[in-house]
């Protein structure tokens, strides 16, 4: 169990969080929402001791074993993969260094002797003899084939090394498990496999996510960071959710009510409190008037952005036709004579467990890039805008304000017509002036989602355009490409946008091949979950 008592933290003299009180306890997943810059990270390396709070306490029972997850991708390169998970249960990786140094000694002594003794106890104690083994099917459950697992990490790739920090926090079966952005660069399979073991785990497990999907599935409770204060609440994300607009909007109906009877108690009062046979009825109301107290509702640090993408014309049948497209990146084909064509009303999904395959197709469809064979066609009458995965060549050695930088795409160079679109995802008065190069990356991907409802296309092409964003600006994401008329082809690690904007998947396989179903998401999960594919 881990005891928050009265928890405060400040950053230069502002007050980032205060007077927190919550209890986490075993067998309960916590998922810890907020904007950005409300804190969810700061709180999280708090209740782990990384940083110290500025008053209050943080008690957690002695004996208890607390796993992190590390951010820091580099910080293992010295040893090798099954190494570096064991290290997640310290006391054990030490216990069996010390035990092999013994060992390996030339002169070893009866003192040595007694030592290995005691250490072979622990060991064994500690689950060492089943260690490797163990560690060897958190990696296979993650993706991380048997035959990397005795490689160095520094032969892996970052999305590799990011699911191997994984598997260290997660084994030796922690009594407490914190994750920050856990199914970050996560494939599919790797998300299914990481729900379904933080459901059947016994322990406390507190996690920050921008994942709708994955909160709604693993959370037993919510921990809200807003008005500078942190709320716990039973339930997942989306009861979390609908329970907070309800209230918002009961407070205000309540307060509506309230005016109402303000003005009209006010009127009557001005009305005849000259009036000596009103008087006494003046006075009363005017008693009356002194006892309506109207309910305050806080200013929330959550700001919502507004996404909307409207088409300059409608195109005609023709939308896109691509066919026998092969592409060999570094000597591999990574696409071998792929063909589809999209339709009018078409929202596809490219899934797949290669992102680099995933990106150049995008690439290739967008003109970047040409195939080693074959041909993509669009509608003459389609318009497309893309939304690359990497935005930096947008922005990199630039030095324009936000606003001189949008007007880079627009026929209109009115200031109030690009504020229109700016004043969307939420740059307002002077923020349209700051340069773009010191933009942080959700500031970035905002600046594209505007650019995008800027350019009118019929089509849009969109890599990964959840990255960065919080999500409050990613339900603003999913509603206007849920509304939108035109085509779009999307790839994203949420889950629920991919289900609720997709008519199509089209998945990129590993043999350069390509499966192409008029399905929803979770349709097309559950199809190939009878082909063992994702499990």
């Amino acid at each position: 169990m881990i005891t928050v008592n009265n928890l405060s933290v400040q950053f230069g003299g502002q007050p980032l969080f205060s007077r927190v009180d919550l209890q986490f306890t075993p067998g309960n997943c916590y998922g810890i929402i907020g904007a950005n810059g409300a804190g969810k990270s700061t709180f999280l390396k708090v209740l782990s001791g990384e940083l110290e709070s500025t008053s209050g306490t943080v008690e957690i029972k002695p004996g208890v074993r607390m796993s992190v997850l590390k951010q820091d991708q580099n910080m293992y390169d010295e040893y090798s993969v099954i190494d570096t998970v064991i290290m997640g249960n310290k006391r054990l990786y030490d216990c069996g260094l010390e035990k092999d140094a013994l060992y390996m000694k030339e002169d070893f002594t009866d003192e040595d002797g007694l030592r290995a003794a005691e250490l072979e106890e622990e060991y064994a104690e500690l689950g060492g003899w089943e260690a490797e083994s163990d560690a060897s099917q958190l990696l296979q459950g993650l993706g991380i084939p048997t035959e990397l697992h005795t490689c160095g990490m520094t032969e892996l790739e970052p999305r590799q090394k990011v699911k191997v920090l994984l598997a260290q926090a997660l084994f030796g079966h922690p009594d407490i498990i914190m994750l920050d952005e856990p199914t970050n660069n996560l494939d599919i399979n790797s998300v299914v496999w990481l729900e379904d073991f933080l459901m059947d785990y016994d322990g406390t497990v507190i996690v920050v996510s921008h994942d709708r999907y994955f909160l709604n599935n693993v959370c037993t409770h919510i921990v809200d960071i807003d008005y500078g204060k942190i709320r716990m609440y039973v339930g997942n994300y989306d009861f979390w959710y609908d329970a907070s607009q309800l209230m918002q909007k009961l407070i205000k109906e309540k307060n509506k009510k309230g005016e109402e009877k303000i003005r009209e108690l006010e009127e009557f009062i001005r009305r005849f409190s000259a009036n000596k046979s009103k008087s006494r009825q003046a006075t009363s109301r005017r008693k009356l008037l002194e006892k309506i107290k109207l309910e305050e509702i806080p200013a929330s640090s959550r700001r919502y952005p507004w996404v909307g993408f409207q088409m300059a014309r409608e195109p005609g049948k023709d939308r896109l036709f691509v066919t026998d497209v092969s592409l060999t990146v570094d000597g591999v084909k990574i696409l071998d004579k792929i063909s589809f064509i999209m339709d009018r009303g078409d929202k596809i999904a490219f899934i797949g467990s290669n992102e680099n395959t995933i990106t150049a197709m995008f690439q290739l469809l967008a003109g970047e890039r040409e195939p080693d064979e074959g041909t993509i066609k669009w509608g003459v009458s389609t318009t497309q805008s893309y939304f690359p995965k990497d935005n930096g060549p947008y922005f990199n050695d630039c030095d324009l304000s936000i606003i001189d930088w949008m007007r880079q795409f627009s026929e209109d160079k009115r200031e109030s017509y690009l504020r229109t679109f700016l004043g969307r995802m939420l740059f307002t008065n002077d923020d349209v002036y700051k340069p773009v190069k010191v933009l942080s990356g959700g500031e970035k991907v905002r600046c594209m989602l505007s650019r995008l409802m800027l350019s009118g296309a019929s089509v849009l092409l969109l890599d990964q355009p959840t990255n960065h964003l919080d999500l409050e600006s990613v339900a603003a994401l999913n509603n206007g490409m849920n509304d939108f008329k035109g085509n779009i082809i999307f790839s994203t690690h949420d889950h629920q946008m991919t289900q609720t904007v997709a008519n199509r998947i089209i998945e990129f396989n590993d043999d350069g091949s390509i499966t192409d179903r008029r399905v929803t998401y979770d349709e097309y999960l559950e199809m190939m979950k009878d082909k063992r594919e994702y499990y």
